[in-house]
């Protein structure tokens, strides 16, 4: 029983002591922020998006990559065309408001939302992300 419990407290317990661990050292917690790919039709299509997530306050910063072609699978067809991506760097704790934001505002059925935690990097700019995103 003893052990059971141990086993699902852990998660918890080491969260609690990662933040601790942070808080005395300054150090950073892997994954509390992330980067979120969205694609987009076009560059006006981006851009608009784009703007949209900054003045929501839902990243600290978005790069508009250019044109790239995608190959992907609509409906049982190949498809083939070009994507303008973003690159929206936030909190980790923003995630699922950033995706339901985009979803209600995108023109695809189905756009490409998705995120990966930030492991480590400058703390300066991880730390200047943390000042620009408001906390929930």
């Amino acid at each position: 029983e003893v052990l059971a419990l141990l086993v699902l407290l852990y998660p918890v317990l080491r969260g609690l002591a990662l933040h601790l661990h942070s808080a005395v050292t300054g150090s950073y917690i892997p994954g509390t922020h992330s980067i979120a790919f969205v694609n987009c039709l076009n560059e006006q299509i981006a851009k608009d998006i784009a703007r949209a997530i900054m003045d929501k306050k839902l990243a600290a910063h978005v790069n508009i990559l250019p044109k790239s072609s995608a190959l992907y699978f609509w409906k049982g067809e190949l498809e083939e065309s070009t994507e303008i991506l973003l690159l929206v760097k936030t909190r980790t704790s923003k995630i699922g408001e950033l995706s339901n934001y985009v979803r209600s505002i995108h023109p695809f059925e189905i756009p490409e939302i998705i995120s990966l935690p930030i492991d480590q990097g400058n703390p300066l700019y991880l730390k200047w992300i943390e000042e620009n995103v408001p906390r929930d």
